[in-house]
């Protein structure tokens, strides 16, 4: 693969399965996972795909409004797949505290994301 940016897509994607595969079997045990999760881990993939994009673009923009709104962008699908597919698992799954719950990490992920990787001066 000779695009380095499909590779990193493609990559952080699997791993963020992965993570939450491990983290959903120690919540509730390997064997009490429905198949549908593991099928559901696979959209990660197009996930990080498709929004890969504006990661690059978000770290040369100046303007920090802009450069939030970017990132979350590219947080706000891959995380949706995340957080549902682990919280719908929960016996006590609430709709309305999850989508809250989404919208703060992804307002949080993006405003740290666009404080940290700020474009350097002179560029």
């Amino acid at each position: 693969m000779k695009n380095p940016l499909l590779r990193t897509a493609l990559i952080t994607g699997l791993v963020i399965a992965a993570v939450n595969i491990v983290f959903a079997a120690l919540n509730y045990g390997l064997d009490r996972l429905p198949w549908w999760f593991y099928v559901a881990q696979l959209l990660l993939i197009p996930a990080m795909t498709l929004p890969m994009r504006y990661f690059p673009q978000a770290s040369v923009t100046p303007e920090y409004g802009r450069r939030a709104g970017l990132f979350a962008l590219g947080w706000a699908v891959p995380y949706a797949v995340y957080k549902f597919t682990g919280d719908v698992l929960s016996p006590a799954f609430n709709p309305a505290a999850s989508l809250i719950g989404y919208v703060i990490a992804v307002a949080l992920f993006s405003l740290i994301f666009a404080a940290l990787r700020r474009p350097q001066a002179g560029r």
